[in-house]
């Protein structure tokens, strides 16, 4: 997504841009599988924070309303407990959520209000000042709304998002509810801090989304809007390299622009191979990496070019790996909502088992569960459901590879038929395992193979403390000038919606852009 991004963006802005894709479909994790009659969108199937997805579109001149044709789920998700026969329902009002929470722990419900509202200030703060800054200076956030602010933002940024929820709400189950977005920033409740409350306010208060057709339409949009802007997109294209030219000393200490400060080379284009085998050189002035930052870092780039090299990443938290597992279901399984939580009861050792000191596949697993034919009927076979399974585990591509029907990995399929089991189990379908008529599963060993994942990483690095914000890789290379990344390794962090503003930001800094709002509209 941050590579299609950043080529329309480009493109519009007036670049000559080619954009290369190793794979044969482009999307990256958003990608798409079919099997008989099936269409599983093969990774982010959450459509949050809207208005991110409307501004980008508005850079190109049109919007979201033209592009997609959006649905308001609800219930947004349906939460099921170990501990707690009845499952939950977060629905796309906030006073029904507010009575909800209040049904659970009396006096919840007004306390919940504080809560949104404290996380709306947070998160139109983080609009303004953060998400769309390249951190080129830090002079830019000392700004009044921002220094008027700076204790409680000091408190927010050293204070877990677990001991901030559990201030306010005692009934374990809210708890969870409140805590979970951690685990959609690639890290746990007690390991990211509690700026990131301002995330509750996105479901909970706002609602959420989806793209009729799946997310592949969302890519497929983007494609084609990059496309009209003259862009020129390849697939099959694996880059091996990226090429430099080495800078004369003196300009290496001249007055230049901020991303090439301290380079010892500038960016001349890169090196590829089609899907034949035969050997490209694509010349260019600009280079923006949007592939996993880590592989371009330590695979594309000498040593001595390298702003990331392999001690840097000895020293950072990949965030969770995950066994997904595509089902297609013979009938229809009303338990479930279009997006379903899982929740153990013992949710630090949950935690513990994926980040912990020592890791291991957590057992009894939390899991994610997303069936979208529950809202869009064509990725089923008529009487018959679709259904994606991700259960988070550590990013370790030892754990294996997926496979059809079966024939992954052992480590892989033990995850999978385990989350099978406790999805029939707690959601009441006792013969789950029976009608399922198509099966596939995917591990880390395939995010690191497919994707060049970190650690087979299946988000992107952690969001914690040390790895947000300022503190995030930066998006352009200290030591190759014109060398550009966007995508969930760099700012501002993972998602489909922080790609996006990635690109965004790469545009800015590129522009020599150091304001931290989003850009004026339309480009």
């Amino acid at each position: 997504m941050a590579g299609l991004a950043s080529a329309a963006l480009l493109a519009r802005d007036g670049y000559d841009v080619e954009l290369l894709e190793q794979r044969d479909a482009l999307g990256g994790r958003a990608g798409s599988w079919e099997r008989d009659g099936f269409r599983f969108d093969t990774g982010p199937s959450w459509y949050l924070m809207p208005e991110v997805f409307d501004h980008f579109f508005s850079l190109l001149g049109t919007s979201a309303a033209e592009q997609l044709d959006l649905a308001r789920l609800d219930p947004g998700y349906r939460v099921f407990f170990e501990d707690h026969a009845e499952p939950v329902d977060v629905r796309a009002d906030l006073d029904a959520n507010v009575a909800m929470f209040e049904s659970l722990e009396p006096g919840a419900g007004e306390r919940l209000r504080a809560y949104l509202a404290s996380a709306r200030e947070a998160y139109d703060l983080a609009v303004r000042r953060f998400l769309y800054s390249s951190f080129e200076s830090l002079t830019t956030l000392a700004r009044p709304d921002v220094l008027g602010r700076s204790r409680r933002l000091v408190e927010l940024l050293l204070r877990p998002l677990g001991s901030h929820v559990a201030r306010s709400f005692a009934d374990p189950r809210l708890r969870q509810i409140l805590g979970y977005p951690a685990v959609f920033l690639g890290s746990s409740p007690d390991r990211a801090p509690s700026m990131y409350h301002l995330m509750s306010h996105l479901d909970l208060a706002d609602g959420v989304l989806y793209p009729q057709g799946g997310f592949t339409t969302l890519i497929e949009a983007v494609a084609r809007l990059a496309e009209r802007e003259g862009a020129v997109l390849r697939t099959g294209a694996t880059v091996t390299a990226v090429t430099t030219a080495e800078l004369p000393a003196r300009r290496r200490r001249g007055p230049r622009r901020a991303a090439a400060r301290g380079a010892r080379a500038r960016v001349t284009g890169v090196r590829w191979r089609d899907a034949s085998g035969a050997e490209h050189l694509s010349e260019a002035d600009v280079v923006v990496g949007a592939a996993d930052l880590h592989h371009l870092e330590t695979e594309l780039l000498p040593p001595a070019l390298q702003t990331y090299p392999q001690r840097y990443w000895d020293r950072r938290d990949p965030g969770p790996g995950a066994v997904l597992v595509y089902l297609g279901v013979r009938g229809e399984l009303p338990e479930l909502a279009h997006h379903s939580l899982f929740f153990t009861a013992d949710w630090e050792k949950n935690f513990a088992a994926i980040f912990g000191a020592e890791t291991r596949v957590p057992d009894p697993a939390s899991a994610y569960v997303c069936t979208p034919s529950r809202t869009n009927p064509s990725v089923a076979p008529p009487g018959h459901e679709n259904v994606f399974v991700l259960v988070p585990v550590p990013a370790d591509p030892g754990l294996g590879r997926g496979g059809v029907d079966g024939a992954g990995d052992p480590t892989v399929e033990r995850v999978a038929d385990a989350a099978i089991g406790q999805l029939a189990a707690w959601a009441g379908v006792p013969d789950l395992r029976e009608r399922i008529v198509v099966r596939r599963t995917v591990g880390p060993g395939d995010f690191a193979a497919d994707l060049n994942a970190w650690s087979g990483g299946a988000l992107g690095p952690a969001h914690t403390l040390r790895q947000s914000a300022f503190l995030r890789g930066r998006n352009a290379s200290r030591r190759v000038a014109g060398l550009y990344y966007a995508g969930s390794s760099t700012i501002p962090g993972v998602g489909l919606p922080m790609c996006l503003i990635s690109a965004e930001i790469m545009l800015k800094r590129l522009r020599g852009d150091r304001t931290t709002e989003p850009m004026a509209v339309p480009l």
